[in-house]
C-alpha cells in the first residue's frame, strides 16, 4: 500500500514593494524578516537599498498581512516563497534573510539554486538553536491580557517582570495593533501558530547534503551570540562560496542597530 504525504498549498504572501528607478539594471532584492517581525521592520533599510534596485520585503506566513495557517515549517515556507516569485514573474533574484528569514533563505537557496544569484544571511547559522532563547517572551505574550490593555506603553510596563530586556519589550509591544472592526488590541502575528511551530523554527533548515555554490554573505552582529567562530566550518560546508563579516557595535539586528555598516557591506557584495 502506497502512503501519500499531502503538502499544504502555498499561501499568497503579502509584500511591500520599493520601486527602483526605471534606469536601474540590478536584479531584484527580496527581504525576509525574522520571527515575530514583518516587512515593516525593513522599511528604512529597504528604502535606501531601492535607490539602485527593485526591493521587495515579504510578510512570511502567520506574520504581518500574510495569511495564517496551522502548518509552519521551512519546507512550506520555501514553497510559499517559490509561489510568490512565480506569481510575480521573477526569475533570478538576490535573496536576504534575517534570523528565521535567514534560515528560510538558506533553505530556499539550497533547494532552488537557479533562482538565487546572491545570498545574504543576517545573524543566523545553519544549525539548531536551544529552545529557551524565546520561551520567556512567548510565555509573557500569552499571559498578557489584551482585553484590559490601554496602550503599547502599558503593554511594555506589564511585560517588564517577564522580559528584562527593554529593547525586546519595546519590540514586542510594537507588534500590537488595533483590530479595525472592534478596536481591540491584537498581535500582528498568529501567536498560537508560532508557539506550536517554535520547535521546528529553532531547528536547522538544512539537510546534511544541502549545498548552495553561489556567492553567499553572512553578516553577523559583533555583540550577537547567534553566530560563533565555531559555526564557520558548518557554513562553509553548506555554502562553499560564503564570506562571514562581523559588524561592529551591533547585536542580533544589524540592519537596525548598525545600519550604515550593514548597508555598506551589503552594497559591496551585491554589486
Amino acid at each position: 500500500m502506497i502512503s501519500l504525504v499531502m503538502h499544504p498549498a502555498p499561501l499568497p504572501l503579502a509584500a511591500r514593494d520599493f520601486a527602483a528607478s526605471a534606469s536601474v539594471a540590478h536584479p531584484p532584492l527580496v527581504l525576509l524578516h525574522g520571527l515575530l517581525a514583518s516587512s515593516r521592520h525593513w522599511h528604512t533599510a529597504a528604502g535606501e537599498l531601492a535607490v539602485r534596485r527593485p526591493v521587495f520585503a515579504l510578510d512570511l506566513r502567520n506574520h504581518g498581512r500574510s495569511p495564517r495557517a496551522a502548518t509552519m515549517d521551512f519546507p512550506v515556507m520555501v514553497a510559499d516563497l517559490l509561489a510568490w516569485l512565480d506569481a510575480r514573474g521573477l526569475g533570478q533574484i538576490d535573496l536576504l534573510g534575517h534570523s528565521m528569514g535567514g534560515k528560510l533563505a538558506m533553505a530556499f537557496a539550497c533547494r532552488h539554486p537557479e533562482r538565487v544569484r546572491r545570498l545574504v544571511v543576517v545573524d543566523i547559522a545553519p544549525r539548531p538553536y536551544r529552545m529557551p532563547s524565546h520561551v520567556a517572551e512567548f510565555r509573557a505574550m500569552h499571559e498578557l491580557r489584551l482585553d484590559s490593555l490601554r496602550s503599547r506603553a502599558d503593554a511594555e510596563m506589564r511585560l517588564e517582570g517577564r522580559v528584562p530586556d527593554a529593547s525586546m519589550r519595546q519590540f514586542l509591544a510594537g507588534n500590537l495593533e488595533r483590530d479595525p472592526a472592534s478596536g481591540a488590541w491584537r498581535w500582528s502575528f498568529d501567536l498560537l501558530a508560532l508557539t506550536a511551530a517554535l520547535p521546528f523554527l529553532k531547528g536547522s533548515p538544512l539537510a546534511p547534503a544541502d549545498r548552495f555554490a553561489g556567492p553567499a554573505l553572512f553578516l553577523a552582529g559583533e555583540r550577537s551570540p547567534y553566530v560563533q567562530p565555531a559555526d564557520l566550518p558548518l557554513i562553509e560546508t553548506h555554502f562553499p562560496g560564503a564570506r562571514l563579516i562581523r559588524l561592529p557595535r551591533s547585536g542580533h539586528n544589524p540592519h537596525l542597530e548598525s545600519r550604515a555598516d550593514f548597508l555598506a557591506a551589503l552594497e559591496r557584495f551585491l554589486d
